[in-house]
């Protein structure tokens, strides 16, 4: 007969079997970002997606259009930083939401991109100020809209 505290000491004992509130205990997702060393929504960028389990490596460069030229972001969907995540190029203040669902489904794509700098998007949060955003699917010169973010 199995009682709770068998349970308790049972699911204590293995933490990686244990679900989490919102289902099965993630793997850390690492994460290579680009960015200018004085820009402060990218810092506010990286902080949301250490927030959400990711674990970041941050380089920092002067030269940003050189990293976006060399993973060859689309010139019409850059923004102010990059970052490298599971072989996908993420441009700008993209939610660690859609980048969680961009890996979880395992889509074909170079990568997802917010292009600009929405308030309101991660990193970019003014006194609750939102503007409505979507978040671009990419590969190549294909693009779609993968998310919408409204206000």
């Amino acid at each position: 007969m199995i009682d709770r505290r068998m349970v308790t000491t049972t699911t204590a004992a293995c933490p990686l079997a244990t679900p989490t509130v919102a289902g099965a205990r993630r793997v850390q997702v690492r994460a290579r970002v680009f960015r200018l060393p004085e820009c402060g929504c990218c810092g506010a960028w990286v902080a949301h997606l250490e927030q959400h389990g990711f674990a970041v490596d941050g380089v920092m460069t002067q030269d940003m259009e050189a990293v976006k030229n060399r993973h060859a972001v689309p010139t019409p969907l850059r923004s102010c930083h990059t970052a490298l995540i599971e072989g996908c190029v993420i441009e700008g203040h993209v939610p660690a939401t859609d980048i969680r669902r961009l890996i979880d489904e395992r889509l074909q794509a170079r990568g997802l991109a917010v292009p600009g700098m929405p308030v309101g998007s991660p990193g970019i949060e003014l006194g609750g100020a939102r503007d409505p955003f979507d978040v671009i699917l990419w590969s190549g010169s294909d693009t779609r809209i993968f998310s919408s973010h409204r206000g």
